[in-house]
């Protein structure tokens, strides 16, 4: 047996599978321009399927638009809410004069427990 080759196929060289039968859907090209770089990325969607306005420009990641025809889509970010960061969440429960007396209480106390550690 040692002195017989296997005979058979590569395991992982070829697809078993034949695309006899398949039928490929239709497909279209759309092109996105980058804001920033002017940078064209040219993506394929399904024929059918509705491509979005707006996509990630592969060379820096700024907002990439649709063109359609000669123009490119107006996008509207009139209804994008700006993110909140901590200091907007704290004012919205604390005045300015309500903080600056926290600050003085905990400033106290800091220096009350930094002074009894250096007389100690």
């Amino acid at each position: 047996m040692a002195d017989r080759s296997l005979r058979g196929i590569r395991l992982g060289a070829s697809s078993l599978q034949s695309e006899e039968g398949v039928v490929f859907h239709d497909r279209i090209n759309h092109t996105y321009v980058c804001s920033r770089c002017a940078h064209e990325t040219v993506m394929t969607f399904a024929a059918d399927a509705e491509a979005p306005e707006t996509w990630e420009c592969r060379a820096c990641g700024a907002e990439a638009l649709l063109r359609v025809g000669e123009g490119l889509v107006e996008v509207d970010h009139s209804g994008d809410k700006a993110a909140r960061t901590h200091w907007d969440m704290l004012l919205e429960r604390r005045t300015i004069p309500e903080l600056e007396e926290l600050l003085e209480e905990r400033l106290a106390m800091l220096r009350e427990r930094r002074g009894s550690r250096l007389s100690a």
